[in-house]
């Protein structure tokens, strides 16, 4: 039996509309990164669920930082970054992070050899060198070439949905 689908809302995205083209994306859940880099200011760090693997050959990924964000000139300018991909359990990291520029200051860390805070206990860690940087409108879109990643074997991941942090369990 052929079942018809749920009415859908359509619209024209513009400049009267932004609630509701939010909300459209809402219904795509992301995985949720926080993304470190070294600077003159010290060790700054980012919240981002924009994250994305490009390709393989060579190792790319791409994550997308809002232009009018105070710690955007870090990571646009930034020679070398992290993309860390948070465990369910790692959610206070994440809203303390999103909140606070200076957060990584409360927060243990090591650092690589290019100067770049990394966190323990995500899922995934991805280093990189900047490959490349487009616009993306409102954001900028920064490819990263994968240097070391490093995975762990066990974890359930931490996710953004309808505009809420939620846990994936498997």
């Amino acid at each position: 039996m052929l079942r018809l689908a749920e009415p859908m809302h359509s619209f024209v995205p513009d400049t009267t509309n932004h609630r509701s083209l939010r909300d459209a994306f809402g219904q795509f859940a992301t995985g949720v990164t926080i993304v470190t880099a070294g600077s003159d200011a010290g060790p700054v760090a980012i919240t981002a669920n924009s994250f994305s693997s490009v390709s393989l050959d060579p190792p790319l990924v791409l994550w997308s930082p809002q232009k009018t964000s105070r710690r955007f000139p870090y990571f646009v300018g930034a020679d070398h970054f992290a993309i860390h991909v948070l465990s369910s359990d790692q959610k206070d990291l994440c809203w303390s992070v999103a909140k606070e520029m200076d957060a990584l200051n409360r927060v243990d860390f090591t650092e690589n050899e290019h100067g770049v805070p990394l966190l323990d206990g995500c899922l995934a860690r991805f280093e990189c060198a900047r490959h490349a940087v487009h616009d993306g409108g409102d954001h900028d879109i920064i490819i990263g070439h994968v240097l070391r990643a490093s995975v762990r074997d066990d974890g359930d991941p931490l996710a953004f949905y309808q505009g809420k942090m939620t846990r994936i369990s498997h």
